[in-house]
């Protein structure tokens, strides 16, 4: 085994990488051996069946387990995978999708297909229509645009914030359901 590959990993040092002389020894139950040699403390873990791993190198004297080194490192990269998945979870996105007052049936319809799409990933959408020149004298048209783009997801997706106007903007925004 490679020292150099195994220091980069987490820091853990096994069996014969350890350099210290005399090392603090906890059995593969968490009970405390006490402190033992080197030499005597890998016996004690080839015995077991198992590695010496060096926990706390910073430790008087250093604390060592014995305990399955492989079986170790398998638990913490899926305790690693599923902190990231959690973290992915919490960290979703938002996705916009512009609309006009006087937007076509088909581009209309392949804007919510492609929302849809989007919030059955888990993901918000906000739905924005820009108003151009006289439009602006007439928001209920846009309203009604964007709760009809609301309507045509309802199986999939609940209203999180109603059509507000900001400036020439009128946004809403779309959250997907929660599955129970």
């Amino acid at each position: 085994m490679e020292v150099s590959g195994i220091a980069k990993e987490k820091d853990l040092y096994i069996n014969e990488q350890i350099r210290a002389r005399e090392v603090m020894v906890i059995g593969p139950n968490g009970e405390q051996l006490g402190v033992k040699p080197i030499k005597d403390a890998i016996t004690l873990a080839t015995y077991a069946g198992f590695d010496l791993v060096l926990i706390s190198p910073n430790a008087n004297p250093p604390v060592c387990k014995i305990m399955d080194y492989n079986k170790f490192k398998y638990e913490s990269k899926k305790k690693q995978k599923e902190n990231m998945k959690k973290q992915r979870e919490t960290n979703l996105e938002v996705k916009e999708y512009r609309l006009s007052v006087t937007i076509d049936i088909h581009d209309f319809n392949t804007r919510v297909n492609n929302s849809s799409k989007y919030l059955e990933k888990g993901h918000r959408v906000k739905v924005s229509i820009k108003f151009k020149g006289r439009e602006m004298a007439h928001p209920e048209l846009g309203r009604e645009v964007l709760l009809r783009f609301a309507d045509a997801l309802k199986e999939v997706a609940t209203i999180e914030q109603q059509p507000k106007m900001e400036g020439r903007f009128m946004n809403m925004l779309l959250m997907p359901i929660k599955e129970k």
